[in-house]
């Protein structure tokens, strides 16, 4: 397939894709750039030895892959799977990630597959104006390449995760090349979701045998040099540590070529040195052709900047980086350096030409030549023979006040990576200086910049103390990693100069909620247990560990360590709160509110203290918003959160709303202002407010903003999997649900699918924090799968059971009521394939499960009803009737008094009440639709309005939205089909059967495995409604496309549509006979003088009516045994349909 985009640029960029997302920043180009990998272009061989850096530039691949043999061939193992997977390969500055890479790359394009460069923006080089296609058509699979992804933010590598072009059904790897393993453990969650496979592959030292690298090196400059390889010695060192770099074995050999080149073919003791004294050579070689150049002018060439000047030009691009044109004139403008910029960038871009079109500013490769060079040019170096330049600190400064919004990350975390231990320490100090002038710079770069700048030993610890008072305290997606690694470099520091008591344990406290907030739970745990040697067991300091320690335990899990060590705080800071609340008491707040989420339990006095708790905290928030609002109001936001969920538990739904309403409110003001803080707060809020209007009847309402919140953690999950991964996926469950609830069965499925393989992945790495979500989850889906489906219902099951049944052993007061729900569910889904005799058992263990629960908390009296009416079923599957009865009437019972205690019509004429008053169409037509069901089963006349209402309010909204509201709708008129047919308005029920069947034709093409049952059961109700209004010819068609659907169906659940499919096939037979039996009254009648017009205006032809006049005439047994059939019609058939329609297991 041939594809052709034009691209056409008036002013701005200009950068088009096919076959892949583009992400852009409005304001500042693209997030990231993608372009085809394309092999080396072939280079002057005369112009490579000018500058001996060029030679080391991996781009140019002038040495021949050696050395990491055993890496590539792992490389290609893992390409060769199937699947998406996603590869981290890390090390040191000079390991030679590059040229493997690219290695790697160009045998994957030989191989057939689509290799993809990816670069990161924004501010990053674009192609000339124009298209990449990135069509797989053919293709064996994508290779997508990352260069420094740990630089990246977590955010744009989740953009890069979400790109189309990772998911177009090929085998997919992503190839993500990192100096470091540190944000490896957050960038991994991003590819599980993807349920895609993880690995990492570290570049240790280079193996023993480095004289084979170096002789192919050796060989490869020489060749450019035009020497003999062999005048050329192998350094003595070259085993020594301080060469285990790919990068500083190429040096040496470079080194020791081009000082035999130039001393006449034999090698002076320039390779013998240390990677600094190789660094350094190479650096004065680059001196030198700069001043050739420079010289050159006199003979006509091109070239006025000097040597000095071209130094600074060097290392200005050496911390901007290669940027646009404009860019590039505005930097030498703010370094007032002698000439035009038009010239000096020309000269530079002589000596170091631009990758890509249009840029300039070309640095220094390899990048870790570069970093050298920084070092070297800033003053204090112990280098001899090299001199340093008076101008660099100051030069240093001004380009990074200067990048403070562009590439001032870039410049910091360069000169970082110079300073890392083993390397440049001077360099240390320079940071410092620029660090202690304005220290909000380190934060310009993200966690990769932190995170570089907690690497480095000498850096003086009070550079990293003034960054306190900067940093945010509360979790901060793009930085929260970084943070965490100030915090440990902090503490670190602090335990290394003798620290002790309350200031150590201070900043353990410190550091146990940064990791905490980064999702990284037992380094937290550890940081916080900590603190408990360290301090009194009843100073403020003391309080705050055992807080951070219950946070950790919480995300591991350990609830009910977590409830004792919160309980700790509580007690202590009611200790220190009475002696000065203005300090203590916002801290006493913190603590009762983590105590009420922690100490919940199913137990009615459990959740009353919990709410008290939690209403203490909410009172105390309120005091101290009053004297500092923008302090404490995020507090209270929470708190109000908190209160939301324990209000809804005790079914107090009026104050749960008005708490909910009152927190998202205040959190979305929040997250406008600062939306990094707190946007993961406000999807929080929303979730909860969906919750508290599901429970006010207000549905849609709660699916609305349950989409909102999954989107805003959705987004969040991108940033930050190890933070987020977990409350995405409960937001998932609850949207899920509210889809189900409303009819939205397809993509209820879909969306509990993604939440059960998110905590899946969870599962992997902290099982005890996520398995009962994951239990939740597979209950829940198991709800939503379609009927058709049984045999995977019952895996869901009975996993589900087993994850209860695990947890309620280790807590039973909490998780009892879970596996009882999970048995109930087992028993009908084993029913369902057959499998009575083992639901017989798994049902009465439910039913033993709920008995006691019910004896103590009346809430769960309709569970014990459901479980007891599953128990009669599955007695009736097994053919013990006479055992059936006793839980029937139990169940009945137990209904009877529940109702009288609580009218269900009542309580839902109310909610209708309620929503006529204040509520959304969509939430009315629900709410009538319930209360129609409620009335149906026992006065059905009382349910036509409420049904009625319902769907002509259904069908309003339907006409704009159908996707949304055609399924509901679809129930609401099965209900209102079946009250008419059961009343015997058969003209009315024919017609709203027919728009039934109409409908969920719809529908089933859709999705047939959700909507092929209900149209089924439709047609069966059209047919039967058919015939009560003597149509049986329609009748007797209908019912044999219901038969024809049904046979299809049981081929899929045999044992859950086996009795419909009988029950249909003996409404055929009826209908079938139907005709004849009236043919026989109508002739029986017609001797006595009755004619058929007057029989059809008297009603002597109706069912009633024919079966009196038939018994008085003593029509023949025959006749009789049909006639039987037109009273049994609505009395006996369609009261199996309505009881197929109306019933089916509950849980």
């Amino acid at each position: 397939m041939s594809v052709t985009q034009v691209v056409k640029v008036e002013s701005g960029f200009g950068y088009g894709l096919i076959g892949a997302d583009l992400h852009v920043f409005a304001d500042r180009g693209p997030v990231y750039v993608l372009t085809c990998h394309q092999p080396a272009p072939p280079s002057d061989p005369a112009w490579l030895p000018e500058q001996p850096s060029r030679l080391l530039n991996a781009r140019h691949r002038i040495v021949p892959f050696r050395g990491r043999d055993d890496e590539l061939a792992r490389l290609s193992r893992w390409r060769d799977g199937r699947g998406m997977s996603a590869m981290w390969l890390h090390g040191a500055g000079g390991a030679g990630k590059t040229r493997l890479a690219a290695e790697f790359a160009d045998l994957s394009a030989a191989a057939g597959w689509k290799v993809v460069d990816t670069r990161h923006g924004p501010g990053t080089v674009i192609p000339p104006p124009g298209s990449q296609d990135l069509t797989l058509d053919g293709a064996a699979g994508l290779l997508m390449v990352v260069d420094y992804a740990d630089r990246w933010p977590l955010t744009h590598l989740a953009w890069l995760m979400s790109n189309a072009i990772l998911h177009r059904g090929v085998p997919t790897r992503l190839l993500l090349l990192a100096r470091s393993a540190y944000a490896w453990q957050a960038v991994r969650s991003s590819v599980e979701e993807l349920d895609g496979s993880v690995h990492d592959l570290p570049l240790g030292p280079l193996p023993a045998d480095r004289e084979r690298m170096f002789l192919a090196a050796r060989d490869a400059f020489a060749g450019r040099y035009g020497i003999a390889p062999e005048t050329v010695a192998v350094p003595a060192r070259l085993n020594d540590p301080e060469f285990g770099l790919t990068l500083t074995v190429h040096m040496a050999a470079l080194v020791a070529v081009d000082a035999g080149a130039r001393q006449g073919g034999t090698a002076g003791d320039a390779a013998a040195g240390d990677p600094a004294a190789l660094s350094a050579y190479l650096l004065d070689r680059e001196h030198r052709h700069w001043t050739r150049l420079h010289e050159s002018r006199v003979d006509g060439l091109e070239f006025g900047t000097a040597p000095s000047e071209m130094t600074r030009l060097v290392f200005t691009a050496a911390l901007t980086g290669a940027t646009a044109y404009d860019s590039g004139v505005q930097i030498l403008r703010s370094l007032d350096l002698p000439g035009h910029p038009d010239a000096l960038l020309a000269d530079h871009a002589r000596c170091y030409p631009a990758t890509e079109p249009a840029t300039v500013l070309e640095p220094l490769y390899p990048d870790r030549l570069a970093e050298d060079f920084l070092a070297l040019t800033l003053p204090g170096h112990p280098a001899h023979g090299y001199q340093s330049r008076p101008w660099a600190p100051s030069t240093m400064a001004t380009l990074v006040h200067g990048g403070a919004t562009t590439y001032a990350g870039r410049a910091l975390t360069f000169l970082a990576a110079a300073a890392a231990p083993g390397r440049w320490p001077h360099v240390a100090e320079h940071l410092a200086v620029v660090l202690r002038d304005a220290p909000e710079l380190a934060l310009t770069g993200g966690s990769a910049t932190l995170g570089a700048l907690a690497d480095i030993d000498d850096l003086d610890p009070a550079v990293l103390a003034a960054l306190d008072p900067l940093l945010p305290e509360r979790a901060q997606a793009d930085l929260d990693l970084g943070l965490a690694a100030i915090a440990r470099r902090r503490a670190d520091q602090a335990t290394a100069s003798g620290m002790t008591g309350e200031p150590l344990a201070a900043l353990f406290v410190t550091l146990a909620r940064r990791y905490v907030n980064a999702g990284l739970f037992e380094p937290a745990l550890d940081a916080a247990t900590r603190v408990t040697a360290l301090v009194d067991g009843r100073g403020a300091v003391a309080a705050a560990g055992a807080y951070e320690r219950s946070r950790a335990l919480s995300g591991l899990g350990r609830r009910v360590e977590a409830e004792a060590a919160v309980a700790q705080a509580v007690d202590i800071y009611r200790d220190l709160a009475d002696r000065d609340g203005d300090v203590h008491r916002p801290r006493l707040a913190d603590a009762l509110h983590l105590l009420g989420r922690e100490s919940t339990r199913p137990e009615p006095t459990r959740m009353a203290q919990a709410l008290a708790q939690t209403e203490e905290a909410v009172a105390i928030y309120r005091g101290l918003v009053e004297a500092d609002q923008r302090r404490y109001l995020p507090d209270l936001a929470s708190a109000l959160n908190s209160l939301t969920i324990r209000l809804l538990e005790i079914g107090r739904r009026d104050e749960c709303l008005a708490a909910a309403l009152e927190a998202v409110a205040i959190r979305r003001g929040l997250a406008e202002r600062d939306p990094d803080t707190f946007l993961q707060d406000l999807a929080t809020s929303l979730n909860n407010l969906g919750n508290a209007y599901a429970a006010k009847g207000n549905h849609y309402e709660a699916l609305a903003v349950s989409r909102d919140a999954v989107g805003i953690r959705r987004r969040l999950t991108e940033t930050n999997p190890y933070a987020y991964e977990q409350a995405l996926a409960l937001a998932l469950n609850n949207l899920g649900m509210r889809l189900h609830t409303l009819g939205h069965a397809g993509e209820a499925v879909t969306v509990l699918r993604e939440a059960e393989a998110r905590l899946r992945d969870l599962m992997g790495t902290n099982p005890a924090a996520n398995r009962q979500f994951l239990g939740l989850v597979l209950v829940n889906l198991a709800s939503a799968l379609p009927p058709t489906q049984p045999e995977q219902t019952l895996a869901f099951t009975a996993e589900a059971a087993e994850v209860f049944r695990w947890l309620a052993a280790d807590r039973p007061d909490t998780y009892l009521g879970g596996l009882a729900k999970a048995l109930n569910n087992h028993s009908a889904a084993l029913s369902a394939v057959g499998q009575n005799r083992k639901a017989l058992a798994v049902i009465e263990e439910a039913v033993a499960l709920r008995r006691p629960l019910a004896e103590t908390d009346p809430s769960w009296l309709p569970d014990l009803a459901a479980s007891l009416e599953n128990h009669a079923t599955t007695l009736q599957n097994l053919g013990r009737a006479r055992q059936a009865p006793a839980p029937q009437r139990e169940a009945a019972s137990i209904r009877d008094r529940l109702a009288d205690a609580d009218d269900p019509i009542a309580k839902a004429g109310a909610t209708v009440a309620a929503l006529r008053q204040g509520g959304n169409p969509a939430d009315l037509a629900a709410a009538l639709a319930n209360l129609g069901s409620i009335l149906a089963r026992s006065d059905p006349v009382a349910a036509e309005d409420p049904l009625d209402e319902a769907s002509r309010i259904y069908r309003t909204l339907a006409e704009t939205e159908p996707e949304l509201y055609e399924p509901r709708l679809a129930g609401v008129l099965n209900n209102e089909a079946a009250n008419y047919l059961g009343l015997g308005q058969a003209a009315t029920a024919v017609y709203v059967a027919e728009t039934l069947v109409a409908l969920l034709r719809r529908l089933t093409e859709r999705a047939p495995a959700f909507y092929q049952p209900a149209l089924a059961r439709a047609l069966s109700v059209q047919a039967a409604a058919q015939g009560q209004s003597g149509d049986f010819a329609a009748g007797e068609q209908s019912v044999r496309e219901a038969i024809a659907q049904y046979k299809q169906l049981v081929q899929q659940a045999p044992y859950v549509f086996k009795a419909e499919l009988k029950t249909v096939r003996l409404l055929e037979s009826q209908l079938h006979l139907a005709p004849v039996v009236q043919a026989k009254v109508r002739k029986r009648f017609s001797r006595y003088g009755l004619r058929p017009s007057i029989m059809d205006r008297l009603g002597l032809t109706s069912g009633p009516v024919m079966v009196v006049v038939t018994i008085l005439v003593g029509l023949v047994i025959a006749v009789v045994v049909a006639v039987v059939f037109v009273v049994a019609l609505p009395w006996t058939v369609v009261r199996l349909i309505l009881r197929r329609i109306r019933g089916g297991t509950t849980g």
